[in-house]
């Protein structure tokens, strides 16, 4: 009985290669294919090494993307997070440039471009998240991945009205049709080190 249950659940569904999204990492730099240590096999690639890395995985039959950005000199706000010049902003014209039918998925937090490596802008006491700050920050953050040619934004934060910011930002820039896309699943994942 059980058997027939899992079967009649996942059996009309099919999980091809075109449904997937493959993460990339990217940092400024030149010439950079660097190992994450807590993900063996997976690499930061400096934007100038993607189109290798992109070529394999149009071969494997994957046709989405998900970029997480990093900036090399951090601030408390996580101010290059919106930096037209950043590494996530340049990777997606660059993707975009090289292969644009793949569709490019961002993600849209500020750990990877604050001094501290908190999702947010800290309260002057170092103790607490400054949230409206914070959400400002990312809606900005949104708006600088989607004018870069981001197809969706994808907000990793733990931050109440996130999402509301990022849609009203966007819209406010014309960016009507950029779509926004959770993934909230991976706080449960043992890959995810805040």
């Amino acid at each position: 009985r059980t058997t027939r249950y899992l079967r009649d659940l996942v059996g009309e569904h099919r999980l091809s290669m075109k449904d997937l999204i493959y993460p990339l990492f990217v940092v400024k730099g030149k010439n950079r294919k660097e190992e994450i240590s807590s993900m063996p096999g997976v690499c930061r690639f400096s934007v100038d090494m993607l189109g290798k890395e992109l070529e394999e995985i149009k071969k494997a039959g994957i046709i989405s993307v998900l970029l997480f950005g990093a900036a090399e000199k951090k601030d408390a706000k996580g101010s290059s997070a919106c930096a037209e010049t950043g590494a996530a902003q340049k990777a997606v014209k660059e993707i975009k440039r090289l292969f644009p039918e793949i569709t490019v998925v961002t993600d849209v937090c500020l750990c990877g471009y604050t001094s501290h490596g908190h999702c947010g802008i800290m309260h002057k006491d170092g103790k607490t998240i400054d949230h409206d700050a914070t959400v400002e920050m990312l809606g900005k953050a949104a708006v600088s991945h989607a004018e870069a040619g981001a197809d969706i934004v994808a907000p990793s934060p733990m931050m109440d009205r996130q999402l509301r910011a990022k849609r009203e930002n966007l819209d406010a820039k014309g960016f009507k049709n950029t779509a926004i896309i959770a993934y909230s699943a991976m706080y449960a994942s043992s890959l995810y080190r805040p």
